[in-house]
């Protein structure tokens, strides 16, 4: 039986060497610094969502998670409110 080509081509693109070369660069040697969430980093949507779950987990639910809404959205000026239905203005 011969081999799956999609398994051929697979280790011929092999970057497993590239990426290991670049977390060994990393500043921080490619460790987790434990800041996965919260209100650091990103676009101004990001960060008010984040700073929302940071306040949240911080005095109401610690395994809570904050969900973007079209609301903010509309704060930050990334979307528009809608001029149908029953809440136009």
């Amino acid at each position: 039986m011969a081999e799956n080509p999609r398994t051929t081509t697979a280790r011929d693109t092999d970057d497993h060497e590239m990426i290991e070369q670049a977390v060994t660069d990393s500043a921080d040697g490619g460790q987790p610094t434990g800041n996965t969430g919260g209100s650091g980093g990103g676009g101004a949507l990001a960060r008010d969502v984040g700073s929302r779950d940071d306040l949240t987990r911080a005095t109401a639910d610690p395994q809570g998670h904050t969900r973007a809404t079209k609301q903010d959205d509309i704060d930050t000026g990334q979307a528009r409110p809608s001029t149908r239905g029953p809440d136009r203005q």
